[in-house]
């Protein structure tokens, strides 16, 4: 089996690539920076490449729609005057919702907010609009946020505040969030890959298990060797100094606040059920362990 990999230099493009490699699947990197075309030979197109969610907003928005929706489609077009099989497409979870109310699900209206989201919703509306051949499939994944050994995310940011003994004074907000461990990531997309009998269609992908803020704060703790310093600091004491943020500008602010503390809970039960599987391999905590201790070594 040959694959197609755009993004392959990213962080989950070299994670997948060395895992599918090791699972004796041939490799090839495509580059969409210059000219470029696909290997018509090739089994399946995996499509990584984009660009990221700015969280500083610094990137101008039409940045998003020329590299997430309008290469997709050339990419795709391609695709389809092929004889390769399956289009393996990174959506986001952020392509349907920027917060959520109760569990998401593939149910979920989609209504995006910021460019980024949208950008990728009008990719995979692209990809579902266009007739696809009986011979094809189309798969449009959503990850939540994704994490692993060599990944520089948010969880290291939070590790290092847990590393040099700075309280965290949001405990007594119990929010909960969905994670992806890479190496599960990694499982699943093998599985698509193998089973020739799964229906298009679009997936979430994230761990089975949720974690609060507060949890991971104990496991980071725990394996930095530091004392949990949570402060149960009341909720309405701390929202109202976020509103006196709102207007003096301090660091917490409501909208920061929000952040913070809202969770977000992602469903994973269709593309198990898809795939005839009760759980994934890697537990939400056991994956989030191994990230963690990567950060040790830096």
């Amino acid at each position: 089996m040959k694959v197609v990999i755009t993004g392959a230099s990213g962080f989950v493009g070299q994670n997948l690539s060395e895992f599918l490699v090791r699972n004796d699947i041939a490799i090839q990197s495509l580059s969409l920076r210059k000219e470029w075309s696909i290997d018509k030979d090739a089994d399946t197109i995996i499509h990584l490449a984009g660009k990221a969610h700015d969280t500083a907003n610094t990137s101008a928005d039409e940045e998003y729609f020329k590299i997430n929706t309008e290469l997709t489609k050339k990419l795709f077009d391609q695709f389809l005057q092929s004889d390769i099989r399956d289009f393996i497409y990174f959506s986001s979870v952020k392509a349907t919702a920027d917060t959520v109310d109760g569990i998401l699900d593939e149910e979920h209206v989609s209504d995006p907010k910021t460019p980024y989201g949208k950008s990728k919703l009008l990719a995979e509306q692209y990809l579902l609009s266009k007739y696809l051949p009986e011979s094809k499939r189309i798969f449009i994944i959503r990850p939540c946020m994704i994490h692993g050994i060599g990944n520089k995310g948010n969880l290291n940011l939070l590790y290092k505040v847990v590393e040099k003994g700075i309280p965290w004074p949001l405990a007594a907000f119990e929010n909960e969030r969905s994670f992806l461990s890479v190496d599960n990531l990694n499982f699943l997309i093998l599985q698509i890959l193998k089973d020739k009998n799964i229906m298009s269609g679009i997936y979430n992908f994230a761990d089975d298990d949720f974690v609060s803020t507060n949890q991971l704060i104990r496991i980071i703790s725990s394996i930095s060797g530091k004392k949990s310093r949570l402060w149960h600091i009341p909720v309405k004491l701390i929202i109202f100094a976020a509103k006196i943020g709102d207007k003096v500008r301090l660091p917490l602010n409501s909208e920061r606040l929000k952040k913070l503390t809202e969770s977000y809970l992602v469903s994973n039960k269709k593309i198990k059920k898809a795939l005839r599987i009760n759980k994934l391999p890697v537990s939400a905590e056991e994956g989030l362990v191994k990230t963690i201790k990567s950060f040790q070594s830096k």
